[in-house]
């Protein structure tokens, strides 16, 4: 179960969720953060910005379920991660930027 099987429609959001023992909850934020995720006793939780529009909601969700699936929330040294937030950040972007590419090629060639 992953994000692109989600995004293909063979697995639901909230299969995909259960899966990754995440939950989602929306909360005022300030204006600069769409999203966070972070993981306590256990359940990953996904913070998305509740004055954001449904799209880009739907856009924070997925990148914060790349950052669980890429395995970034299990550091074991808090300052390495801080070191490299915008590293992680890149990362999950490119990660759900290989995930769209590959769902069009997958339509431009009818696999």
């Amino acid at each position: 179960m992953n994000i692109l099987n989600m995004l293909k429609g063979i697995i639901t959001q909230k299969e995909l969720l259960n899966y990754c023992n995440a939950s989602i909850v929306y909360e005022h934020l300030p204006i600069m953060i769409n999203g966070y995720v972070f993981n306590y006793d256990n359940v990953n939780f996904i913070i998305v910005n509740k004055n954001l529009s449904y799209y880009k909601k739907k856009k924070t969700i997925l990148h914060e379920l790349a950052h669980i699936e890429l395995n970034q929330l299990n550091q074991a040294d808090e300052d390495l991660f801080a070191f490299h937030i915008q590293e992680y950040e890149d990362e999950a972007d490119k990660y759900l930027n290989l995930i769209y590419e590959t769902i069009k090629l997958e339509k431009d060639i009818k696999i």
